[in-house]
C-alpha cells in the first residue's frame, strides 16, 4: 500500500474513532437534562454511562468471535453503521428504557471497531511503525476528551440533550460512508475462533490484558475526581479547573503521540518508563495539590502521561497475539473499559471516607503493581523479541 492510501485509512479510522469516543462519555455531561425530559432521577440516568461501559466490556469478546470470518472492510462499515443506529435511537428515545437499549446498541461495536481500527492500521504501514499507528488511530479517543465531549455537552445545553446525539448519528453515518470509500479491501482471516481463543488464554496475553486494567485503573482513582480535587484542595476556581482539563486534554493528545513513536523504538522501554513515571507522578499528587503551582505541574504532567499507555499496551498485545489478535485487542479494549470503572470505584471510597487528598496514593499502589506485570510480560526484551518475531511479521503481512 502506498504512502498516501496508508494515511487516509489511518485519517479515517481516527475520525471513526472520534465519533466514537465522543458517545461514551458525552452523555455524563448531560444527566440533568436527560433526567428531567424522560422523568428519572440523575442516579438513574447515570446508569446510561454504566449500560454503555458494561456493553464495552461485554461486546468486544462476544462480537469479535461472531465476526471473526467476515471481510475485515465490510465489517469495519457495518460496526459503524450498527454505532449509528444505537445514537440514532438514543436521540430519539421516548423513554429512558429505549435511552439504555440505543447506549447499549452503540457499545456492541465500540470494542469490536476499536480493535479492527487498531489491528487495520498496524497493517497499513510498515512494521516498524506499528505505534504510531496505533498511536494516531488512538488520538481519536484523546481528541474526542478534549473537544468532542465538552463541545456536544455545550450543545446539549442549549438545544436540549437530543441535539448532540443526532449530530453523532450524521457524523458516524458520513464516517460509515468515508470507511466505504477509503479502507482498502481485506479477505476474512483465514484464522479460527479457537486460533483466537488460543491467542487470548496465552499466559503472556492474559498478563498484558491485566497490566491493561491494573495500570489503566491508577489513571481513573484520581483523575475520576480531579474536579474536586483541585477546587477543594488546591482553591482553584471552577473556570479554572476547566482550563486545566482543557490542558490535561492537550497533554494526552501529545503524550499518545510521542508515546507511539517511543514504541516504534523500544515497547518495553516505553511501558515501563510510562508506568515508572505514573507511578511517581500520581505518588506525589497528594503533596503537589496543596499549592496551586505545583499542582498546575502535576495535573500537566499527568496528561501527558495519562494516554502514553495507550500504545506500549495495545503494543504488547499485538507483540504476542501473532496472526489472530482480534479478540486479544478487543478484549484489552474492554480492559481499559474496566480498568477506568475500577479506579472510579476505588477513588469513590476514598473520597466517601474524607480522604479526597489521598487518592493519589492508591492510584500509585496500581500504577506501580502495572510496572511489575509488565516484567511478567516482558521479562527480558531480546528474548521476548526474538520469540514473538515470527508472530508479529505473519499479522502485519496478514
Amino acid at each position: 500500500m502506498n504512502v498516501n492510501k496508508g494515511f487516509a485509512t489511518l485519517a479515517a479510522l481516527c475520525a471513526s474513532v472520534f465519533v466514537v469516543g465522543t458517545s461514551e462519555y458525552l452523555i455524563a455531561g448531560l444527566l440533568p437534562q436527560v433526567g428531567a425530559d424522560l422523568d428519572v432521577s440523575v442516579g438513574t440516568a447515570g446508569q446510561a454511562v454504566t449500560a454503555y461501559a458494561l456493553g464495552v466490556v461485554v461486546g468486544g469478546p462476544v462480537m469479535a468471535p461472531l465476526t471473526a470470518r467476515l471481510p475485515r472492510k465490510g465489517l469495519a462499515v457495518g460496526l459503524m453503521a450498527l454505532f449509528a443506529a444505537g445514537s440514532a435511537i438514543s436521540a430519539v428515545a421516548p423513554s429512558f428504557g429505549l435511552l439504555l437499549v440505543g447506549r447499549v446498541v452503540s457499545s456492541l461495536s465500540h470494542a469490536a471497531f476499536l480493535a479492527l481500527a487498531l489491528v487495520t492500521a498496524t497493517r497499513v504501514v510498515p512494521a516498524e511503525k506499528a505505534g504510531s499507528a496505533i498511536a494516531t488511530v488512538a488520538s481519536g479517543f484523546t481528541v474526542a476528551t478534549l473537544l468532542g465531549v465538552p463541545l456536544g455537552a455545550l450543545l446539549g445545553q442549549s438545544a436540549g440533550w437530543r441535539a448532540p446525539f443526532a449530530v453523532l448519528t450524521a457524523l458516524a453515518v458520513a464516517g460509515t460512508v468515508l470507511l466505504a470509500a477509503v479502507l482498502p479491501r481485506q479477505e476474512a482471516p483465514a484464522t479460527r475462533l479457537r486460533d483466537e481463543i488460543r491467542v487470548v488464554t496465552r499466559r503472556p496475553v492474559m498478563l498484558a490484558i491485566a497490566t491493561t486494567a491494573v495500570g489503566f485503573s491508577g489513571v481513573a482513582t484520581v483523575f475520576t475526581y480531579i474536579a474536586p480535587l483541585l477546587t477543594r484542595v488546591s482553591g482553584f476556581s471552577a473556570a479554572a479547573v476547566s482550563g486545566l482539563l482543557l490542558a490535561y486534554g492537550a497533554g494526552s493528545f501529545l503524550g499518545n503521540l510521542t508515546a507511539g513513536k517511543l514504541t516504534d523504538k523500544s515497547m518495553s522501554a516505553t511501558v515501563r518508563g510510562v508506568f515508572g513515571g505514573l507511578t511517581g507522578t500520581l505518588l506525589l499528587i497528594p503533596f503537589a495539590a496543596v499549592w496551586q503551582p505545583t499542582a498546575v505541574a502535576a495535573v500537566l504532567v499527568l496528561g501527558l502521561l495519562a494516554t502514553a499507555t495507550i500504545a506500549p499496551l495495545q503494543g504488547l498485545i499485538l507483540h504476542h497475539a501473532g496472526a489472530a489478535p482480534t479478540l486479544a485487542v478487543s478484549v484489552n479494549v474492554g480492559a481499559f473499559n474496566l480498568g477506568a470503572a475500577a479506579g472510579s470505584v476505588i477513588g469513590g471510597a476514598i473520597v466517601a471516607v474524607g480522604a479526597l487528598r489521598w487518592t493519589g496514593l492508591a492510584g500509585a499502589v496500581l500504577s506501580l503493581i502495572g510496572l511489575a506485570l509488565t516484567y511478567l510480560v516482558l521479562p527480558r526484551t531480546r528474548t521476548s523479541a526474538q520469540d514473538a518475531g515470527p508472530e508479529v511479521s505473519t499479522s502485519a503481512a496478514a
